[in-house]
């Protein structure tokens, strides 16, 4: 296989969602050996400060966003995306109606006080807490599936009263003639932004940053994988109870259970990192902070990742709803602390603890199998679906 055909797999095709969700699953792992877990709520929370806590606004004060691991892991996840969609000459400026303008903020906004309650986004709070076995993030689970399910019946109800509904943000929807009239540049700016993403990899490493450098790398390719997979959280929540379909929900099963086995390897191997990632929020700041996040990510048709990811491909009302999380999050999280409402939101449970590694590993294995079976099964009997 030639260079240019590579190339061709690489950026002219999409990958299928599972392999996106089984790419993800083994990323997260060797991200959490080497660093912590794929959130995006720590980089948000640090933007959010830089800005804020100058001002006199919150009173956490932030590291420079160039030096900060979440920062550079969220920055990672852009423009890899941002690359992918360049050189698979798929980006584009894509504004949008106002109204999904509108609904880009409002989700935005959910997407940061949900977050800030559960403490971790639905990747953070919930793939990443169930991967470390903490109770926090089944119960986010629980509360994303409740969020997404409030949320797509909103979104039934607004198709069927105004005609119009929130779309997944997708490059698919350009047509073959303006994605050829753009591929050229988009292709050349594609490479800019490699060489960009090497340069600062040299730059870290020169001034003695190697972490922040490895942990870009690992960003750029989350951010490709999601970019070129095109998995979807907020489908893997939202399609079973708006169309029945299931492809991206059993994609992130996928993931969910490589990352699963892998953390409990690292748990089990790295004592030190046992009951890493374990938050003080179950019950109560999981399940509601997942019912505001997913409520949210419904909304923006993006969730954490997703919705900095589909920033580098130029989705305006993403960009919109990116501000919203970043702001929110960091105001909710300044509230919480200061009305001393973070240390009611629950506590930390590390499931080992409770009953042994064994039933651990037996009791969430158990909700994916059955969560993919239900799945499955509303796939071809649609009892749980809109349309």
């Amino acid at each position: 296989m030639t260079l240019f055909e590579d190339f061709q797999l690489l950026f002219s095709k999409q990958w299928p969602a599972w392999v996106g969700g089984l790419l993800i699953g083994v990323v997260n792992v060797f991200l959490f050996l080497f660093y912590q877990p794929f959130t995006t709520l720590d980089g948000v929370l640090n933007w959010g400060d830089s800005i804020l806590n100058p001002l006199g606004i919150v009173s956490t004060k932030a590291l420079p966003p160039l030096l900060r691991s979440g920062s550079v892991l969220n920055l990672g996840l852009l423009i890899g995306a941002m690359a992918a969609a360049m050189l698979a000459g798929q980006f584009a400026i894509r504004v949008g109606p106002k109204r999904e303008l509108a609904k880009g903020l409002i989700g935005g906004v959910l997407l940061g006080v949900g977050a800030a309650i559960a403490r971790g986004c639905n990747i953070g709070g919930f793939f990443s807490g169930t991967s470390a076995f903490a109770m926090n993030g089944l119960a986010m689970g629980l509360g994303l599936a409740v969020g997404a399910f409030i949320g797509t019946r909103y979104l039934v109800w607004e198709m069927e009263h105004s005609g119009t509904v929130t779309q997944e943000a997708s490059s698919s929807s350009d047509s073959s003639a303006a994605k050829a009239s753009r591929f050229n540049l988009t292709q050349i700016l594609g490479w800019v932004a490699v060489i960009g993403i090497v340069v600062a990899m040299i730059a870290y490493t020169r001034l003695g940053y190697v972490s922040l450098a490895v942990i870009l790398i690992f960003g750029v390719a989350l951010g490709v994988i999601s970019q070129r997979s095109r998995l979807c959280f907020v489908r893997a929540f939202r399609e079973p109870f708006l169309t029945g379909d299931s492809d991206h929900t059993r994609a992130m099963l996928l993931g969910l259970a490589v990352s699963v086995i892998g953390f409990a390897i690292v748990k089990t191997v790295v004592l030190e990192k046992a009951e890493e990632f374990v938050r003080d929020t179950f019950w109560a700041g999981s399940v509601i902070g997942g019912m505001i996040f997913g409520f949210g990510m419904i909304l923006t048709g993006g969730c954490g990742g997703g919705t900095i990811w589909r920033v580098g491909e130029g989705h305006v009302k993403l960009w919109i709803a990116l501000i919203g999380y970043t702001f929110a999050a960091s105001l909710t999280r300044d509230w919480l602390i200061k009305s001393g409402l973070q240390q009611s939101l629950g506590q930390a449970v590390f499931l080992p603890n409770v009953v042994g590694w064994s039933w651990a590993l037996l009791i969430i294995f158990a909700i994916i199998i059955v969560w993919y079976l239900i799945a499955k099964w509303n796939e071809s009997s649609h009892k749980l679906a809109a349309y």
